[in-house]
């Protein structure tokens, strides 16, 4: 693990402390009437309750598989507070209401676990789609895909590992080429900021070669194309930093969506299982410190670069905005972006907008039944971060003590 530590603390040891703005729940709920406060607040008081995070997953998976009528009661409490609706249209009312407060959206199209040539294909189309809503609404400034919705999972791992791919498994390699630039190409032509998420690292070297690619194609004259680093990998400061050198000497801008993480359980699990190091920090401090160190970088190079810097950390927020308060860049800069999940973090996602930042949500949507593998991982999430939860919940509760007047 060759992270330069003494590089990292150095900087984050260099950033003093800004204007403490996130504890301002009137801001953060003012688009929630009473009964939604409610709702998120129990929903949230539930998720805190790790043992019955657990039951519920199990038991919705068993009622999804049984096709037994769950879906309601899904749509109707977790669903509800983490999408957008089940297609694309059904969001807008959200993206709208968002925009009057200054929160822009990004529509996610959040089915996975999909195999079949005709999905990847549907997902293709949704994507054209979104893009198109992006080049329509000024409240939709970038479109989203997963490398995996274009094209199964053990082919990238197979092309990361350097194997030789079969006859036929090289001509379903060139239709996710052919998907790949197909989007990113109408992106360009409708100059529509174009994000693509990272996934699990045994999958990720093929996506990453796919996307700097792409990055040459399109990213020319700015960033269009942008990918994703997970900042839990211990090696991403310095993937940055030779990607940097490569599009220093190719002629091409960086566009970079900057993470934690959301595969650490499964990323530690599967390095112990295979014996093979773990590519993940050793501690949640290294994440924060690789992460920070991370944006630091793009700031110090953002006349080549464009950052999403996708956070729910208040920390980390601050930093940012201290950072470009130091380098006197403009709060409304098109290059720089601060992005939080629908449902999460409203404390952040809409003080930021208060305060002149460019924010958006991720807004996800899809079928009901489709998209619980994606709501599934956001309960665990919220257990499993430290504090994640318990920090909605004294949110959610001082903003309702607030609205009773104590």
């Amino acid at each position: 693990m060759n992270i330069n530590f003494s590089k990292l603390v150095i900087f984050v040891q260099q950033t003093t402390p800004m204007e403490k703005i996130f504890n301002d729940t009137q801001v953060a709920f003012s688009l929630k009437s009473d009964t939604e406060l409610d709702r998120a607040y129990f929903l949230f008081k539930l998720i805190d309750s790790q043992p019955l995070v657990r039951i519920g997953t199990a038991v919705t998976n068993f009622a999804i598989k049984a096709h037994l009528p769950v879906e309601g009661l899904i749509r109707a409490t977790v669903f509800d507070h983490f999408c957008g609706g089940v297609n694309e249209d059904d969001c807008l009312s959200v993206v709208d209401k968002m925009y009057t407060k200054g929160v822009s959206s990004v529509l996610d199209y959040s089915v996975e676990g999909k195999e079949e040539e005709t999905q990847f294909d549907a997902a293709l189309e949704m994507t054209l789609k979104t893009i198109e809503f992006a080049k329509e609404k000024q409240a939709i400034p970038f479109a989203v895909f997963k490398p995996t919705g274009f094209g199964r999972l053990d082919l990238y791992e197979k092309l990361g590992a350097q194997e030789t791919l079969s006859a036929s498994e090289q001509k379903e390699w060139s239709r996710i080429e052919a998907r790949f630039d197909t989007v990113c190409k109408e992106a360009h032509q409708k100059d529509v900021a174009l994000l693509i998420d990272a996934e699990e690292s045994w999958m990720q070297d093929a996506a990453d070669d796919l996307v700097t690619e792409m990055m040459r194609r399109y990213n020319k004259e700015k960033a269009i194309v942008f990918n994703t680093l997970q900042m839990y990998r211990w090696d991403r400061l310095d993937y940055l930093e030779k990607l940097h050198e490569k599009a220093k000497a190719e002629g091409f801008y960086i566009g970079m969506k900057l993470v934690r993480g959301a595969y650490m359980e499964k990323e530690n699990a599967r390095a112990e299982e295979k014996g093979y190091p773990s590519p993940i920090c050793v501690s949640k401090e290294a994440t924060d410190i690789n992460f920070d160190a991370s944006v630091h970088y793009m700031l110090e190079h953002l006349d080549a670069m464009a950052i999403f810097a996708g956070t729910h950390n208040e920390e980390s927020s601050y930093r940012l905005m201290q950072l470009m308060q130091e380098k006197n860049i403009k709060k409304n800069d098109p290059r720089i972006w601060f992005g939080q999940l629908y449902g999460m973090s409203d404390n952040i996602s809409y003080n930021l907008a208060a305060h002149g930042y460019n924010v958006a949500k991720y807004l996800p949507f899809g079928p009901v039944r489709d998209v619980m593998p994606y709501l599934i991982r956001r309960a665990e999430e919220n257990t499993s971060v430290a504090g994640q939860t318990s920090r909605e919940l004294n949110l959610l509760k001082t903003e309702r003590d607030r609205r009773k007047g104590k």
